[in-house]
């Protein structure tokens, strides 16, 4: 039996992801330090025969080397999440994002000549290491543009782009099965609005009959994909031979405002509320930028898996709002 690691595996994509390599009969090895994921997330499958948890926390060398024992492919998701913790916490999010993927990548060199197989990772990044590109789509050759290094904000997609550099370095140098993919907004069953997230949110609050939250002017375009569309690039990508080496643009091209974005979880949710707009610095530190436009070229992705998203946006918000 194939055994992986899931690391960041009670959070909210990894639950998902642990789910549909269990449903595939894989051993799977979650590791996860409940500083964002929760147990909970995983109640469907505790218990699971294939499962095997394991809290810890993947700075620490001592861990990583005990995680990935006997494991030819890892996903690691393990992150600091969501703009409000970053802006909260830049060292945390610089360290958590960085140092993980560097003692993984020296244990899977290290482990190399066990398998007989390649060893694969999966790295997942972000459309935040794109920064304030001013083009419209980005594709995952753009350049990256980030803000001063006295922005908070930046912080993130900078130590995301550090990870690709060091994961793409271990692929070139090396011969380890990188694959990337930088995700666009993933939304879904078992996110909360606690770290930014901005559909949740909105949800929760239009159930409430509370005002939804609207960020500046509410003219910043998104996209959202589903986590269950999400989770299974993901598994086409590491299992697609063509991907190796690569980086993935993984979202949708359906592109909403984040004020069209409330008004729709309003009418959806057959609720009263009303739409508040806030300042951004009302919520996060005074010199705190956004970006206007996030949305993402999928040609590579399209060209190299078969790429058709089950979910629409309508379906998402429905699916939230039912719970």
């Amino acid at each position: 039996m194939n055994r992986v690691l899931v690391t960041g595996g009670a959070g909210f994509i990894g639950s998902h992801l642990t789910e549909s390599l269990l449903r595939d009969g894989y051993h799977v090895r979650v590791v996860d330090n409940e500083s964002t994921g929760r147990s909970e997330n995983l109640a469907r499958v505790w218990g699971h025969p294939s499962l095997e948890y394991v809290p810890g926390d993947m700075t620490h060398p001592e861990v990583v080397r005990d995680v990935l024992q006997g494991c030819q492919t890892v996903f690691h998701l393990a992150a600091t999440v969501g703009v409000a913790l970053v802006d909260q916490a830049p060292i945390q999010t610089v360290e958590q994002n960085i140092r993980p993927v560097a003692l993984i990548l020296e244990e899977l060199l290290r482990r190399q000549s066990e398998f007989d197989a390649p060893l694969r990772l999966f790295l997942a990044s972000s459309s935040e290491v794109y920064g304030k590109n001013p083009k419209p789509d980005w594709n995952e050759d753009d350049e990256l543009h980030f803000g001063p290094t006295t922005r908070v904000r930046w912080c993130y997609g900078m130590s995301k782009a550090i990870d690709e550099f060091l994961a793409l370095a271990y692929h070139q140098h090396h011969g380890l099965g990188v694959v990337v993919a930088r995700f666009f907004n993933v939304v879904g069953p078992r996110q909360i609005g606690a770290y930014g997230m901005v559909l949740p949110r909105f949800v929760e609050s239009a159930l409430a009959g509370q005002s939804l939250v609207v960020h500046d002017d509410g003219q910043q375009e998104r996209c959202f994909v589903h986590v269950e569309d999400a989770v299974a690039c993901v598994r086409q990508l590491v299992e697609t031979p063509a991907a190796i080496g690569r980086i993935f643009n993984v979202g949708t091209e359906e592109t909403v405002t984040i004020l069209q974005l409330a008004e729709r979880v309003i009418k959806r949710a057959g609720s009263k509320s009303r739409i508040r707009f806030q300042p951004y610095q009302d919520e996060y530190s005074p010199n705190f930028e956004d970006v206007r436009r996030r949305v993402p070229d999928l040609t590579r992705l399209r060209s190299t898996i078969e790429f058709r998203p089950r979910y629409g946006l309508d379906d998402i918000i429905d699916q939230l709002v039912r719970g």
